[in-house]
């Protein structure tokens, strides 16, 4: 199964890539897909806080900095940051939906 996920360097985690739509798996690749997933799934949360603390490491940094230069590159940082941490969010909660299709 690990051929259907891809690592993603920007999240630090590896995603599904799925060839085919959910019914065309086997019950069995199914299963397999689901508990991949779900070890991927699990770790999200430490994703999350890693990418905090560079948040707040960064905005310790924007407290004290005068030039608005660094100000903006140290913004931006930030929202990407956070943007990651936004889209960690939304690929934990698809867990959701393969759940629902999988007793389906």
């Amino acid at each position: 199964m690990l051929q259907l996920f891809v690592f993603d360097e920007r999240l630090g985690i590896a995603l599904p890539k799925l060839e085919l739509e959910w019914e065309g798996y086997s019950e069995s690749d199914r299963a397999a897909i689901v508990t991949q997933w779900e070890i991927i799934r699990g770790a999200i949360p430490d994703r999350v806080f890693l990418f905090e603390r560079e948040i707040n490491k960064k905005q310790a940094e924007l407290f004290d900095e005068d030039d608005f230069e660094m100000s903006c590159l140290l913004n931006s940082d930030i929202a990407e940051l956070a943007s990651r941490i936004n889209d960690l969010h939304i690929w934990y909660r698809i867990n959701q939906e393969i759940e629902t299709r999988r007793h389906s």
